[in-house]
């Protein structure tokens, strides 16, 4: 699973992957999904921090933790290889695959030495919303109330399978929601912090209960099965397909991958300053 390195003794320049995927075509309407073309046009590596981003309000300014003494350890943006299909049963499948990825498996995996299992300590899934420039992390994701057909025609019927698999089913016993392990208030004052003041980014607290819903929930209790952090969070992103689009998505997905380290570097620290591991 992953490689827990927020509660970990390790130096602070072991570096940190953040899985991230994207969506496919959705239906006619959307034959490129934004959530795609953002992930793809990712580098490897989180770049460094450009001088005009430094230059605007730090979260301490906003009332939030100070960042400016984190230094961050070199941090892998490692891209799911292809877009994953707006699909129930494709997403379900996947999931459980998607953390524990082969390293040589990825369009930027770089090195390409096949050493066995690449371990995903942070996920950013991605997808699209409406039309509004509106840019959003999701809280939570929900277990039941899928109530839309997929790409492919398909309800995900998940009522028949509980009452046909009893504890087989593959979510039992989880909650009707689960939330990220994130501190996403921590990560979202970090996160404006870097963006454009222009641009609207938030929290939202209901994800759709769709296939963006669909994944995070399936990877929020997977993890949540195999007693792993939470590390996970969803973004979405307006539905607008165009290169200015891409290009500020591709901007604020690099800021929240930032903010996001940050946040669970000084919880880290705070942990072993309070004696905890």
């Amino acid at each position: 699973m992953g490689s827990t390195w927020r509660d970990t003794d390790t130096s602070q320049e072991e570096e940190v992957t953040v899985l991230i995927t994207g969506f496919g075509p959705f239906k006619s309407d959307y034959p490129l999904n934004p959530s795609w073309e953002i992930a793809r046009s990712l580098p490897a590596y989180l770049p460094p921090l450009d001088k005009k981003d430094g230059s605007k309000k730090t979260p301490k300014e906003k009332g939030e933790e100070p960042n400016k003494n984190i230094k961050l350890p070199p941090v892998r943006l490692l891209v799911h290889p292809e877009p994953i299909r707006v699909n129930y049963q494709t997403v379900r499948s996947l999931v459980p695959e998607l953390w524990h990825l082969d390293d040589n498996s990825n369009s930027n995996s770089g090195d390409g030495d096949g050493r066995a299992k690449r371990k995903i300590d942070i996920a950013i899934h991605m997808g699209m919303a409406g039309p509004q420039a509106v840019y959003k992390i999701e809280r939570r994701g929900h277990r039941d109330g899928y109530a839309m057909k997929d790409v492919d025609g398909e309800f995900l019927r998940d009522q028949e399978r509980r009452a046909r698999e009893g504890r087989g089913w593959v979510w039992y016993g989880m909650p009707g929601e689960l939330e990220t392990d994130l501190d996403l208030d921590d990560v979202l004052g970090r996160w404006r912090g870097y963006a454009n003041p222009d641009h609207n980014i938030r929290i939202s607290e209901d994800a759709g209960r769709y296939l963006c819903d669909f994944i995070y929930f399936s990877s929020l209790a997977h993890l949540t099965k195999a007693n792993a952090p939470r590390n996970v969070v969803f973004f979405h992103v307006p539905c607008e397909n165009s290169e200015k689009n891409y290009a500020v998505g591709r901007e604020l997905v690099l800021h929240l991958v930032r903010a996001i380290v940050e946040s669970e570097l000084a919880r880290r620290a705070r942990f072993k300053g309070n004696g905890k591991k």
